[in-house]
């Protein structure tokens, strides 16, 4: 392709859309690597690039496609490992497309608090990524207004959503199921879970995963006990299961509660993985640094923001809609706190 005529400034994104023949938001597909782009179609620009000496600049493209280059992510937590790796994921994939990220923080559940919120982030930013693990995330998801682009991180659905959906997630159910094979694969007559909380349903994910392995082996199913999130509540639980001798498997909603019920155990005098073996959820860094070292189910916790924005990115640049989906497989992770029942007497 020979392109003549530019004898004005550095060349624009509308400059390049016009000498290869297609739009500018074709042209920002191809900066930003879209999948959606014929290859036809993706060489016109380059060379289109190439001979205008078009250099990407991210303001100059902001301005030039009438639309911001930010996104905030609305989340009512920031420091737990599942909510601080997805807001890492967000910013990694949004930093290689030179958009920026702010965080707007869900203080309150209080539907009136939220929507404000919600009105906030919408007014400042071209689209919104909503963590709804929580009762004041699935709100802000739900308050979102019509046409504002936005995407949900939210916990397994109960049911494979309709593609007008736009959100992301990982498999709890699945990873909680085949954490569960394993310790009745190591000999264990049950397993009890120790749950965290579900803002969506009566029972979550997780727990459905579980009570799914036990039922399929054909294994007592105890009753789940909650823990909520933190390590004191895993401890209050553990307590409890550690003065039941009958107890040799516990699996955690995740590794915080697992922390909580070792030192539950530890405290009643009851040795890990040899007369218990306790797993957790989720590969936390510190989770490999216990002792012992905890057997947990790693959750591409970082992939899952970047798959977010991903999307994100997708509905800005008017690609194709994408059918919701979990990303990634979960991953077993087995260290020394698991190991086989002990020999009954």
């Amino acid at each position: 392709m020979h392109v003549t005529g530019h004898t004005r400034g550095p060349a624009s994104i509308r400059d390049v859309a016009a000498a290869a023949g297609v739009s500018y938001q074709t042209v920002s597909r191809v900066i930003n690597a879209h999948p959606s782009v014929r290859q036809s179609t993706r060489e016109r620009v380059l060379a289109a690039i190439d001979e205008l000496g078009f250099r990407r600049n991210a303001t100059a493209l902001a301005l030039a496609s009438g639309r911001h280059r930010a996104v905030t992510v609305l989340t009512a937590h920031t420091v737990p490992y599942g909510y601080a790796s997805i807001l890492q994921g967000v910013e990694e994939a949004a930093r290689a497309t030179a958009h920026s990220v702010g965080v707007g923080v869900l203080e309150s559940a209080d539907e009136a608090a939220v929507a404000a919120e919600v009105r906030r982030a919408a007014d400042v930013s071209g689209g919104l990524i909503v963590i709804a693990y929580d009762p004041a995330g699935v709100r802000a998801l739900e308050a979102v207004p019509d046409g504002v682009p936005v995407v949900g991180v939210v916990e397994t659905p109960a049911s494979t959503p309709s593609g007008d959906r736009p959100w992301v997630w990982t498999d709890d159910r699945e990873a909680a199921y085949r954490m569960t094979r394993h310790l009745l694969s190591l000999g264990h007559e049950t397993v009890h879970y120790v749950a965290i909380p579900s803002a969506t349903r009566r029972t979550g994910a997780r727990t459905d995963g579980w009570r799914q392995a036990l039922a399929e082996a054909g294994a007592p199913k105890p009753r789940p006990f909650q823990g909520g999130w933190r390590p004191t509540g895993g401890h209050a639980v553990g307590r409890e299961l550690a003065g039941d001798p009958s107890v040799t498997a516990i699996l955690c909603g995740n590794d915080d509660l697992a922390l909580g019920v070792l030192r539950a155990l530890h405290e009643a005098g009851r040795a890990v993985p040899g007369e218990v073996s306790v797993a957790g959820f989720d590969d936390a860094p510190h989770s490999a640094f216990l002792t012992p070292s905890l057997t947990t189910v790693r959750l591409d916790f970082a992939g899952l923001g970047r798959a977010a924005f991903a999307l994100l990115h997708g509905v800005l640049e008017g690609a194709a809609p994408i059918t919701p989906h979990p990303v990634s497989a979960p991953e077993l992770v087995v260290r020394e706190s698991t190991g086989r029942p002990p020999e009954r007497p």
